[in-house]
């Protein structure tokens, strides 16, 4: 089906060519919608409402040329999962209380180099529940610049804040999500030992 078919389909409600482009891009989604949500229920709901809002948004996107609708999906996605966390008032505005507690000397800098977590040798349980467990503005930036591979000045205006403000949650991220890791690391070791 090409794109004009698509969006006259779309534009018709139609339930089979939803079904199908839910089914067919499934695992992308619900893999961006984990990463980027607490839970696996909440991970459900923005699943649902993030695809939601993007075909409401292929099917009126105004520009001479649409964009073939994987690769609309796929940033248009990201965007509803950004808006579905951040319209969770209670949980997005929360102050991060984390004190840092190991050696001073450890360099967590970003910026710098320094330490960098090797994402692709921790087994993906643990990575996944480690950056569920980051409060919501850390677990957007460090998903956005780390694995979406987003610019600090387009985070920043994707997320109406300042570039220092990622910046900073964006060390935080890293920090916590060390120290998340380290400490689901070390149940699962002791869970399999028992």
């Amino acid at each position: 089906m090409d794109t004009h078919d698509l969006i006259a389909a779309l534009s018709k409600n139609d339930l089979k060519v939803k079904r199908d482009l839910f089914e067919q891009h499934y695992k992308l989604m619900s893999s961006i919608a984990l990463r980027f949500s607490k839970n696996e229920e909440q991970a459900k709901q923005l699943l649902i409402d993030a695809f939601d809002k993007t075909l409401n948004a292929y099917v009126n996107h105004k520009s001479k040329e649409t964009p073939p609708f994987l690769e609309f999906l796929k940033s248009e996605f990201i965007l509803g999962a950004i808006n579905f966390i951040k319209s969770i008032r209670s949980e997005y505005y929360v102050a991060s209380t984390v004190l840092a507690t190991s050696d001073r000397d450890k360099n967590f800098n970003l910026f710098e180099s320094g330490e960098i977590i090797d994402h692709n040798a921790i087994e993906t349980p643990v990575l996944v529940k480690s950056l569920q467990e980051l409060v919501p503005s850390q677990r957007l930036v460090f998903n956005l610049f780390v694995i979406d591979g987003f610019e600090l000045v387009k985070i920043s205006e994707m997320l109406e804040a300042s570039e220092q403000t990622v910046k900073s949650n964006l060390e935080k991220a890293r920090f916590n999500l060390q120290k998340n890791i380290e400490k689901n690391n070390h149940k699962l070791k002791h869970e399999q030992a028992l």
